[in-house]
């Protein structure tokens, strides 16, 4: 399975990186038998509706450890209507509470430079050699730790907490899709801060054209 399978998909369907990965998996890498996975499971349908505007939504924030976490969230959806709807309010709220507990640096795999993940890379490749791994196994085991980092530092690749009530775990992106599901409108995840004592303000923002 190549990087360019899974962006053509990507492209097609608008689907997560994961998803279209493992829809590829699942249809031993025929697009279209791919592309018919991802429908079946509701998944391009949603993504279908992250091509529009969503300019309505709310700002959130949330203090935790008497002040010493704050987040503030921006979620984009496209109606006022639904931006009042007890299940938009909840979803943002809970994506507070993940973001003070998870502590992620990036929203999505995108939003993070070509610079920093070649710097993680090296790191990886140089504590795989040092590990004694061979040759021919050193980029898998590489990608198999890049994959890890990923779900450890970017919101959408992260268990979402509250999934964890569920009879399965999702991640922040798939709980966002249930979402869209539910409300039947595109919702975007814009940006977050998140502060806490003693540490450097590091804003991050979703990826969006202007």
């Amino acid at each position: 399975m190549s990087v360019e399978e899974i962006k053509n998909l990507r492209a097609k369907t608008g689907a997560g990186i994961l998803d279209c990965k493992k829809a590829l998996q699942e249809s031993q890498q025929n697009f279209d038998k791919a592309l018919e996975w991802l429908k079946k499971r509701g998944l391009a349908r949603a993504e279908k509706k992250s091509l529009r505007e969503a300019k309505e939504g709310r700002v959130s924030a949330y203090l935790h450890g008497e002040g010493r976490i704050g987040v503030l969230v921006e979620v984009n959806v496209e109606t006022d209507f639904a931006a009042r709807g007890e299940d938009f309010k909840t979803f943002v709220h809970q994506l507070c509470l993940h973001i003070a507990a998870m502590n992620p640096l990036f929203i999505n795999r995108e939003d993070v430079s070509a610079k920093v993940i070649k710097k993680e890379e090296a790191v990886f490749k140089e504590q795989a050699q040092r590990e004694g791994k061979k040759p021919a196994v050193l980029d898998k085991v590489v990608e198999g730790r890049m994959s890890k980092w990923f779900s450890e530092v970017c919101l959408m690749d992260q268990i979402f907490l509250t999934s964890s009530q569920g009879d399965e775990p999702k991640t922040v992106e798939a709980s966002l899709k249930d979402m869209i599901a539910k409300l039947g409108e595109n919702i975007l995840i814009r940006r977050f801060v998140r502060f806490e004592l003693g540490e450097q303000l590091s804003p991050t923002s979703s990826k969006e054209p202007n």
